[in-house]
């Protein structure tokens, strides 16, 4: 009897190395950037692009316009960070908090972050106020929604996960209604039309200023997940065995929330509401590279970045007038994750 059928192994797909993949999607991300600066109703040449670049840090001769050299440097290269910034950050913190909850279906939103921000630059564009006020006023809202979580989800002195959940289900459910009144209450010839431009999420108005004001929540949250990669780890395996192991499940887990509510926080006051980033995303990294938060953070921030980017260069370059960025982001999420639940199942069930 030979031995290819005496034996039920089959022979297992030879794995692409790992500096292959880290190379093809930092190339993904790259390309995503560049086409975000070069497309638009201003169409600009890719090597006259990157040459534009280079000259801020090169002596270059200048072979383009005032006008190209302007809309690179104070339109578009000021829209592209902070796109990434936003893109990478939102699907990192995606993919630690379904790490915490061990649930591939929780998003950032779930923390009620997200509706506290909307809410308070909601507020701040009904009182006539704009800029840094309105940043403001959504970062500190957003801030106090995780702590309204926080409070009414500790009883006797701890808080479970699925308390946590319904808390902040709650809350997000609040601060939506609350969004929902100011719409009635606005002026609907001024004030009404540009807060549901803003909910609907963009980067129309991105600046080197706003790049400034986003930047180190984004950048700080995301560096915080990334010190507590190990530990998120950990509590994915659940609450009592990380209590076995000696982890400080409660200090830990708020930990990633406060990273996470950061993250989200400075996206929405930037960038408005951009929805399933941090849901999709992460789940496609997991696809790719496992649950290991090792490598699941980075690659989720790389592929989340390129989303992103390519999401608002297809926003701005549809249509002349730009599509908010939520439309989009719904309109190909929610397909993409409905794909990727079924290929997810379909793996656990050996089809």
């Amino acid at each position: 009897m030979s031995l290819a059928t005496t034996t039920d192994e089959t022979p297992q797909r030879r794995a692409i190395p790992r500096w292959a993949g880290a190379l093809a999607i930092l190339t993904l991300l790259l390309a995503a950037a560049l086409t975000a600066l070069c497309v638009g109703r201003f169409q600009i040449a890719p090597l006259k692009a990157i040459a534009i670049l280079l000259s801020r840090v090169a002596p270059l001769s200048a072979d383009w316009s005032v006008m190209d050299e302007r809309i690179i440097l104070l339109v578009r290269a000021p829209r592209v960070l902070l796109a990434a910034l936003c893109g990478a950050g939102l699907a990192a913190g995606g993919a630690a908090l379904q790490g915490v909850f061990r649930n591939p279906l929780v998003a950032p939103q779930i923390l009620g972050v997200s509706p506290g921000a909307a809410f308070g630059g909601a507020l701040a564009i009904s009182l006539g106020l704009d800029g840094f006020a309105l940043i403001g006023a959504a970062f500190g809202f957003g801030a106090f929604a995780l702590l309204l979580v926080g409070c009414l989800a500790r009883v006797e002195g701890r808080s479970d996960t699925v308390m946590l959940v319904l808390t902040g289900v709650v809350i997000g459910a609040l601060f939506a209604a609350l969004v929902s009144l100011l719409q009635f209450v606005a002026d609907p010839n001024s004030s009404l039309p540009a807060i549901i431009f803003w909910l609907m999420g963009s980067f129309s108005a991105a600046t080197w200023a706003r790049v400034g004001v986003a930047a180190p929540g984004v950048l700080i949250g995301m560096a915080t997940l990334w010190l507590l990669r190990f530990r998120i780890d950990v509590l994915s395996l659940g609450e009592e065995e990380a209590r076995a192991l000696g982890l400080p499940v409660e200090r830990d887990r708020w930990l990633v929330f406060a990273a996470v509510a950061l993250i989200e926080g400075a996206a929405v006051a930037v960038a408005g509401v951009v929805g399933w980033v941090g849901l999709v995303v992460p789940h496609a990294a997991r696809l790719l590279v496992g649950a290991d938060q090792r490598a699941l953070l980075p690659v989720s921030a790389a592929l989340g970045a390129a989303y992103l980017l390519l999401v608002d260069s297809l926003a701005r370059s549809v249509t002349a007038a730009e599509i908010p960025l939520g439309v989009i982001t719904a309109l190909m999420g929610a397909p993409a994750f409905a794909a990727l639940l079924r290929q997810t199942r379909r793996k656990e069930l050996g089809a």
